[in-house]
């Protein structure tokens, strides 16, 4: 790669977006949907510097999103009255896993909630800056 493109490169703000996870959980804090579930979709923004793995072509030079879905898997499968609780989860998560990450946004929305009128979801969302003091 010449000079110029590396150049073009360093410096650019750069952020990966997971869109449409879905799952079915129990999350909640009524009876029923700790009985029947409900269905669930998440949508992350994960930023970080990613010009090493523009220029090397390697997975260890960015964020894994097989490894980050799999966080987002298992902070689903734990059942949490809340669904505030479950995207603190997933952010603490995340940036445990990940020091390279320096910013993530989490959304969580409960799809068709059992409310007593129709609505398409209800949402949560959370976003974390790594605190670099």
């Amino acid at each position: 790669m010449s000079c110029i493109h590396k150049k073009w490169i360093m410096g650019c703000q750069s952020h990966l977006e997971m869109e449409g996870m879905e799952f079915f959980a129990y999350h909640g804090c009524h009876r029923d949907e700790e009985l029947n579930g409900n269905y669930f979709r998440v949508d992350l923004v994960l930023e970080a510097d990613l010009d090493a793995a523009a220029i090397s072509d390697r997975l260890e030079d960015t964020l894994d999103y097989v490894h980050a879905y799999k966080i987002v898997r298992e902070v689903m499968d734990q059942r949490s009255a809340l669904l505030e609780n479950v995207c603190y989860r997933m952010l603490e998560n995340l940036f445990g896993s990940f020091p390279q990450l320096h910013y993530a946004k989490v959304k969580l929305s409960k799809l068709h909630p059992d409310i007593g009128g129709d609505i398409k979801k209800f949402s949560v969302v959370m976003e974390k800056t790594r605190n670099t003091d």
